[in-house]
């Protein structure tokens, strides 16, 4: 109470605005990923896996907000893509990465979704080459890629794993944030699992990430699953879909 009283009016009107703003971002969060979700553009075959993907929760737990420079890299076709770019809005631009080695997975789908919306441009390139200029991005996203640091296609690499998070930390402003989401591996398995099962335990991630310069500011249980055994690969059948999944956000 004494502290109030010698913050003066002034100085207590600034600290309830500061709160208010500080609410309002928290709040603005859910209601644009929501408002990008139901728009009109969105292909309605993408909203059907809205309630397995969780967009709304992952991507407010990453305080996605209007205005901020995206990184997403392993976009893939772009169903993400198309959620961030009317996330950020007009203001804000999503840089749309996948390695060259996936030209034969995406096909046209990658440069169709990068044609269509006015914000997003495409980057090939493999993950330790990352083209964004050091410091130009707010947010770097990785949904379900980190495990391909330890894929080979066609025995090519995708990129070095130290190299690849030196980069991350590279293009992220000062504050800037990484998300990591990806299929969780057995608490005994290696890194090599990453390029058989498709999985890789969230503690190898954080120790790169960490090496980098990054911190863990907070984690979600939202996608893990008690029934994956861990184990099998993510396409098996009888979990395909149903992975156990990490949820991890960094801060430079």
């Amino acid at each position: 109470m004494k502290r109030i009283i010698k913050l003066g009016i002034s100085g207590l009107a600034s600290s309830l605005t500061l709160f208010a703003l500080h609410s309002a971002q928290a709040q603005s969060s859910a209601d644009l990923v929501a408002a990008a979700l139901s728009h009109p553009d969105r292909p309605s075959e993408e909203a059907q896996d809205d309630a397995r993907r969780m967009p709304l929760e992952v991507l407010s737990f990453a305080g996605l907000s209007a205005g901020m420079d995206v990184l997403e890299m392993e976009a893939g076709g772009g169903w993400y893509t198309e959620i961030m770019s009317r996330a950020v809005g007009a203001g804000g631009s999503v840089t749309m990465q996948n390695p060259p080695a996936f030209e034969s997975f995406t096909g046209d789908a990658d440069n169709d979704r990068a044609a269509r919306l006015s914000n997003v441009t495409l980057s090939t390139t493999n993950f330790d080459e990352l083209e964004p200029a050091s410091g130009s991005i707010d947010l770097v996203t990785w949904i379900l890629g980190p495990h391909e640091l330890w894929f080979a296609p066609g025995g090519n690499s995708l990129g070095d794993p130290t190299e690849t998070f030196n980069e991350i930390a590279r293009v992220l402003k000062p504050g800037g944030r990484l998300l990591a989401v990806d299929h969780q591996a057995a608490a005994d398995s290696g890194p090599e699992v990453g390029g058989s099962l498709h999985r890789i335990r969230d503690d190898l991630i954080t120790d790169y990430a960490e090496a980098a310069g990054l911190r863990v500011i907070r984690s979600s249980a939202m996608h893990m699953n008690a029934e994956d055994p861990l184990d099998n690969g993510v396409f098996d059948p009888s979990i395909q879909g149903r992975t156990s999944k990490f949820v991890v956000l960094y801060e430079k």
